[in-house]
């Protein structure tokens, strides 16, 4: 029996994917002005300070730190809601239906990480090695969506269930990993709200407030603490009430609140803010840098080479299960479409690297390992999809 899919489902993916249109829109549009008479100006816009400061509160920060710490930690809270409803009710509810996406992106994750450390191993940029081992979820369902009927149904819940563990996966990276300073002491205040948060929950106070006004105090001790303020949307997400997930349950009542401003506003904005990149004169010289290199690599290479590789084994040892309607085929171009970075690439590089110019380097090998992910990914499945349509041809890897 072939799967369907869920009205859920199918509000996310079509989220997603106007999402992931505007978010190219906004890329180009930041890039050309950028680069134009008024390239100076909008730069200058973004790194201007607003806010405020007191003796003991410092808010004063520059648009595009608010933009990247305080409005980022929203679109977090909004792939914690999203991971959470997968693993209760969703996609990744079963074992059967999560375990085939898990370990395509655990491979997904280590080849680009492992094949960028390796590349720059002992070298200032090292700690890039996160940056090729997100996917953008937005980009990638938005590419798939453009092959319509063509794709199977079990592929759009494939990918989307691999890009959200992808998504869970670079969370906790940068939990771990991108800390540069550690306060315990307002750490331990942030983990204390979520633990009163959590009691609110077995309390079953369902009142949005109890919770999000607490969230923006957890939100600003985790700022404070060192450990990246995101990680506080994600606490959040997972602290409210789900229920059964019906329509008045706090969680479901905040997703879908959220899903047209993160989609149209907070992505947007993060990606003008983030992708004005100048193409100064020689600024390909940097693509060969040992961090582009790995960068590049790891996305365009990597990515489907550890999503193949770990879903194959796991299919071979019978952990895990292919549905009717994919094959490998399908698997590796789901592969190739998860090295677009784009969004997660972009944000770890900016917590991994100090240095503007490692910084705008990294920025540029996303971009254009991004892009080309994009157009193999959407070329291989078109020329696949329409190779096999009739009748469907399932060539297996022996």
């Amino acid at each position: 029996m072939k799967p369907t899919l869920s009205r859920l489902f199918t509000d996310f993916f079509n989220s997603e994917k106007a999402g992931g249109f505007i978010l190219i829109g906004c890329t180009v549009l930041s890039i050309l002005i950028a680069n134009s008479f008024i390239g100076e100006g909008y730069l200058h816009f973004w790194h201007q300070d607003i806010g405020f400061e007191t003796e003991n509160i410092h808010l004063l920060h520059p648009v595009e730190y608010w933009i990247n710490d305080g409005l980022m930690a929203i679109f977090f809270l909004l792939v914690g809601l999203e991971i959470e409803r997968e693993i209760y009710i969703g996609e990744l509810s079963t074992l059967a239906n999560a375990s085939l996406p898990f370990f395509a992106a655990i491979g997904g994750m280590l080849a680009p990480a492992l094949i960028h450390y390796i590349i720059n191993n002992g070298s200032a940029t090292q700690a890039g090695f996160g940056i090729p081992m997100a996917t953008d979820i937005a980009f990638a369902l938005g590419i798939l969506s453009l092959l319509g009927d063509r794709v199977p149904v079990s592929l759009k819940i494939f990918l989307t269930a691999f890009a959200i563990i992808d998504d869970l996966g670079a969370i906790i990276i940068i939990a771990i990993f991108y800390t540069q300073s550690f306060s315990l002491l307002y750490f331990g205040i942030a983990i204390g709200i979520f633990g009163l948060l959590l009691v609110f929950n077995r309390l079953k106070i369902n009142n949005l407030l109890f919770y999000l006004v607490p969230g923006v105090v957890m939100w600003y001790c985790m700022l404070q603490s060192g450990v990246h303020a995101t990680v506080s949307g994600v606490l959040l997400a997972f602290a409210l009430p789900f229920g059964n997930g019906d329509e008045q349950s706090p969680s479901y009542k905040l997703q879908h609140l959220l899903h047209k401003p993160v989609a149209f506003v907070i992505l947007p904005l993060f990606a003008l803010a983030n992708t004005g990149i100048v193409f100064a004169t020689g600024w390909y010289n940097g693509l060969v840098s040992k961090n582009s290199i790995g960068i590049m690599i790891g996305l365009i290479a990597g990515k489907p080479l550890g999503v193949l590789l770990f879903a194959f084994t796991a299919v071979k040892l019978k952990i895990s299960s292919l549905a009717e309607d994919i094959n490998w085929q399908h698997v590796i171009g789901a592969g190739i479409l998860g090295g677009i970075g784009f969004t997660m690439s972009i944000f770890i590089t900016l917590l991994a690297f100090n240095d503007g110019e490692i910084i705008v380097g990294s920025k540029i090998a996303v971009l254009i390992s991004s892009v080309v992910a994009g157009l193999v990914g959407y070329f291989y499945l078109k020329i696949y999809t329409r190779e096999t349509a009739e009748p469907e041809v399932l060539l297996p890897l022996e």
